[in-house]
């Protein structure tokens, strides 16, 4: 089984996601890390924020969905 750390972030929840990109976060700022470490963490945080933002935008979708499909009046 996969760590966090090795995780195809393409088959994250959006809660894993969003919990890997917060620990992330979290060692880029400690500063501790050496150059080409820090850089491995910038590369995944922004893949994992650019995940965290697929799930956002097909929720969006799937409510936009869903209100357009609601009888006038109902889901507003």
């Amino acid at each position: 089984m996969p760590t966090d750390e090795t995780a195809n972030i393409a088959d994250l929840s959006y809660e894993a996601a969003r919990d890997q990109l917060v620990r992330v976060v979290a060692e880029l700022e400690q500063g501790s890390a050496t150059l080409e470490r820090s850089l491995e963490l910038w590369e995944r945080g922004e893949a994992l924020a650019d995940r965290c933002e697929q799930w956002l935008l097909g929720a969006r979708a799937r409510l936009d969905a869903a209100r357009n499909s609601a009888p006038d009046g109902a889901a507003q």
